[in-house]
């Protein structure tokens, strides 16, 4: 029995709100996802079926980590996050949302 992959992908905000933006995404979720664990520096969401996102909060900005089990739910779960998170920050320009993958 093979070991299934999990890809993951991250991208890095720029912003002075980056704990503001964690808790939003976390507590939107943790509706949904009872399982959603969350501080002012570090939110985990644990969407199932070999999904999740990771955020991390500090001074300068917010990283954003997703993994899922194939290509096209991350890209899936990719576009969520960065759509959830442009319209909590909808008063900042905040710039695209650049995923860098990882295998």
């Amino acid at each position: 029995m093979s070991t299934p992959v999990t890809l993951t992908a991250e991208a890095r905000v720029e912003t002075q709100n980056g704990s503001r933006y964690l808790t939003q995404l976390c507590k939107h979720w943790s509706h949904k996802f009872p399982e959603t664990t969350f501080s002012p520096e570090r939110g985990v969401v644990p969407f199932g079926e070999g999904r999740s996102a990771t955020f991390e909060a500090d001074a300068e900005g917010l990283t954003l980590r997703v993994s899922a089990p194939d290509a096209e739910t991350l890209a899936r779960l990719e576009s969520v996050v960065a759509e959830h998170l442009a319209r909590f920050a909808f008063r900042e320009e905040l710039g695209g949302v650049a995923w860098t993958r990882r295998v």
